[in-house]
This record gives C-alpha cells, structure tokens and sequence, in this order.
C-alpha cells in the first residue's frame, strides 16, 4: 500500500447539471485545496527578506485601520 501526498480530485461532468456548475465545483474544490493561492505564491521567488518587510507592513496597516475608521480599542 502506497500512499500519495496528493490527492486527486475529480469532477464529473452530469448531463442533468451541465458544464456550467460542473465548472464552478471544480473551482470551489480548487480554492478549497489552495491550488490558486499556491500557484500565485510559486510564480515569482521573494527573498525571506522581503517577504518579512511585506508581512510586517500588512500587520501595521491592519493594526491602524480602526483607527482610521475612528474606532479605537
């Protein structure tokens, strides 16, 4: 028994729902298995560097949004 560190998902296409849903089950499987977010996270390499700048700077714009909303906590 071997056993694969991926798992296939299949969609099969019903004659009753037609492409269109088929479609759209095959996107929501996608995105609930994150193949989008890691094909857009594998397309340019980011030094850990800059990696760690962008990490820091979206923590730092979240942590003044309420402030800017006027709500301060």
């Amino acid at each position: 028994m071997t056993s694969s560190k991926h798992s296939a998902a299949t969609v099969t296409i019903d004659d009753k729902y037609g492409v269109e849903r088929s479609l759209r089950k095959f996107k929501r499987i996608c995105e609930a298995y994150g193949v989008v977010r890691e094909y857009r996270k594998r397309q340019e390499y980011k030094k850990p560097s800059v990696r760690l700048k962008e990490k820091n700077a979206a923590a730092e714009k979240r942590r003044k949004k309420p402030a800017r909303e006027g709500r301060v906590y």
